[in-house]
C-alpha cells in the first residue's frame, strides 16, 4: 500500500533490481506505447481530411462529422469494455485482438465504395483502438504484482506522453496524408501501423497471468454490456445538441441508465460493479475529476482555436502554431508530473493553473497580442500534462489489481463525455460565430468548473492518504 508521503509507483526504476528493471523494459513498453497512440491519433487525424471526404461522396458538414462523433461514441463503450476483456481474459490476448481489428478497419476505409463505409471503418476504428489503454493499465499491474514492485510513475508518465504526443501529431501527419496521397490514406496509415504493433506485441508483450479457478468463472454480463452501452450512446447524443436539446432522448437515457443500475445491482457478475464504486469512493471521484478537467481542456482546446480565426484575424496555420506551446508543455509537464511523489499537490496545482488560465481568457479580444495568446495556450498545456499523468496514476492506485482494466476504461470514458459535453457548450455560447462575448462566457463557465474541482479535489481523502485498493 502506498504511504501518504507517496505516490503509487514513487520507487523509481534505479532503486529497483536488474531483474525487475527488465519487467519494465524498452523493450515491453514499445508494443503498449504504439497501441495507446492509435486511438488519440485517430480521433485528431481525420480532422484534416473532412473537406477531401466529403467532396469526394457529395456529402455537408453534417454528415462527415459523424466521422469524428462514432469513433467517440465506439471508444466512449469500447473502452471499459475492452478493460473487462482484459481482466476476465487476459491483456495480452486482448491488446492483439484490438491491433488486428485495427488492420481490419484500415482496410475497410481505404477501400469504401461509399460513405456508410467510412463510418463503419471509424467504428471499427473506435472499438479496435480501445483495447490498447486498459490493456496496457493491466498489463503494468500483473507485472507490478509478478515482480513484487510498482510500477514507477514514469513508466505510467510514458502513457501519457504516447497519447498527448500522439494526438498533436494527428492533425499534422492527417493533413501532410491527404495532401500527398489522397484522404484514403489517414485510413491505410492503420494498416502497417497495427501490423507493426501485432508484431512488437508478439515479441515483447507480456504473457498473460495464469487464470485461476474463480476468475475462469466471471463472465462479461453481456445484457448489463448492452444496457451500459445504450445508455452510454444516448447520453452522447443527447450531450452533442444542447443548442437544441432533444428532450426524449433524455428520458430515454434517464431509463436506460436506471434500468442499469437496477440490473448491475442485482447481477452476481456485474459488468459495471457499481458496489465497487461505492466501495472505493476515491475512484468514482477520480472519474468525475477527470471527466471535468477535460471538459474544460476540450472548451480550451476547440473554442480558443476558433476565436484565434473567427474573433482575431488569424490564418488556420498560424493558429496552429499560436496552439502548439499546449501541445509541447502538456508532453513535458506530462513526463514530469510523473515524477512526483504525492498526487493531490500536482492535482490541485493543474486546477490552479486552469482558473488562472480561464480568467487570463476573460481579458482576450480582437486585439490582445499575440504572445499573450502563446502566453495562454502555454498555461492551458501545463495543466493538460498534468491532468493526463497525475489522474491516469489516481486510478492505477485506486482501482483493485483484478479490476485495473475495466476502471482504466472507464476514466477514458469520462474523458470522452467531456469532449462531447465542450463541443455542445462551444455550440450554446459561440452560435454561428465565434465571438469576444462567446469566448468570456465560456472562459466564465470554466472558471467555475475549477472552483468546482478545486474544492472537490482538496476535499479528497483518497488524495491525501495515497491509497490504494486490494
Amino acid at each position: 500500500m502506498s504511504t501518504a508521503a507517496e505516490a503509487p509507483g514513487a520507487k523509481t526504476a534505479t532503486a529497483l533490481a536488474p531483474g525487475i528493471r527488465k519487467a519494465f523494459s524498452g523493450t515491453m513498453m514499445a508494443p503498449l506505447l504504439l497501441g495507446v497512440a492509435l486511438n488519440p491519433i485517430n480521433s485528431t487525424m481525420i480532422a484534416t481530411a473532412l473537406v477531401a471526404v466529403g467532396h469526394a461522396f457529395g456529402v455537408g458538414v453534417a454528415q462527415t462529422a459523424w466521422l469524428v462523433a462514432s469513433l467517440y461514441l465506439a471508444s466512449a463503450v469500447g473502452q471499459p469494455t475492452m478493460g473487462r476483456l482484459a481482466d476476465l481474459v487476459g491483456p495480452r490476448k486482448v491488446f492483439l485482438s484490438g491491433l488486428v481489428v485495427v488492420l481490419a478497419a484500415g482496410l475497410v476505409g481505404a477501400l469504401a465504395p461509399a460513405f456508410g463505409w467510412l463510418i463503419a471503418s471509424r467504428v471499427l476504428l473506435g472499438v479496435g483502438t480501445s483495447a490498447a489503454y486498459p490493456s496496457a493499465m493491466a498489463m503494468l499491474r500483473a507485472e507490478s504484482r509478478r515482480t513484487g514492485v510498482e510500477a514507477p510513475r514514469t513508466v505510467l508518465g510514458r502513457l501519457s506522453l504516447a497519447s498527448l504526443a500522439s494526438a498533436a501529431v494527428g492533425p499534422v501527419l492527417g493533413g501532410a496524408l491527404a495532401a500527398t496521397l489522397g484522404w484514403r490514406a489517414v485510413f491505410a496509415v492503420n494498416i502497417p501501423a497495427a501490423a507493426v504493433g501485432l508484431l512488437l506485441a508478439l515479441r515483447w508483450a507480456p504473457a498473460d497471468p495464469p487464470r485461476t479457478a474463480e476468475r475462469a468463472k466471471v463472465s462479461l454480463d453481456p445484457p448489463g454490456l448492452l444496457l451500459f452501452a445504450a445508455t452510454i450512446a444516448t447520453t452522447m447524443l443527447f450531450l452533442m445538441n444542447l443548442a437544441h436539446p432533444d428532450w426524449l432522448l433524455l428520458a430515454l437515457a434517464l431509463l436506460l441508465g436506471a434500468a442499469l443500475v437496477a440490473l448491475e445491482l442485482r447481477a452476481g457478475q456485474p459488468f459495471l460493479d457499481l458496489r465497487l464504486l461505492g466501495r472505493s469512493p476515491g475512484l468514482t471521484r477520480t472519474f468525475a475529476r477527470s471527466g471535468m478537467t477535460y471538459l474544460v481542456l476540450y472548451c480550451m482546446l476547440y473554442g480558443f482555436s476558433q476565436w484565434m480565426q473567427e474573433s482575431h484575424g488569424l490564418s488556420a496555420f498560424h493558429a496552429g502554431l499560436i496552439a502548439l506551446p499546449m501541445s509541447v508543455t502538456a508532453g513535458v509537464f506530462s513526463l514530469l508530473g510523473a515524477r512526483t511523489r504525492t498526487l493531490r499537490a500536482p492535482l490541485v496545482a493543474l486546477t490552479l493553473l486552469l482558473g488562472a488560465g480561464s480568467a487570463l481568457l476573460l481579458l482576450l479580444d480582437g486585439h490582445t497580442p499575440v504572445a499573450v495568446l502563446v502566453l495562454a495556450s502555454t498555461v492551458f498545456g501545463v495543466g493538460q500534462g498534468l491532468a493526463s499523468s497525475c489522474n491516469q496514476a489516481a486510478v492505477y492506485a485506486q482501482a483493485p489489481a483484478d479490476g485495473t482494466g475495466s476502471a482504466a476504461g472507464l476514466q477514458r470514458t469520462s474523458i470522452y463525455l467531456g469532449a462531447i459535453l465542450s463541443s455542445s457548450v462551444l455550440a450554446l455560447l459561440y452560435g454561428t460565430r465565434a465571438t469576444d462575448a462567446g469566448l468570456h462566457g465560456i472562459a466564465a463557465v470554466m472558471g467555475v468548473l475549477c472552483a468546482v474541482l478545486l474544492l472537490f479535489t482538496t476535499a479528497d481523502r483518497a488524495l491525501r492518504a495515497g491509497r490504494r485498493s486490494s
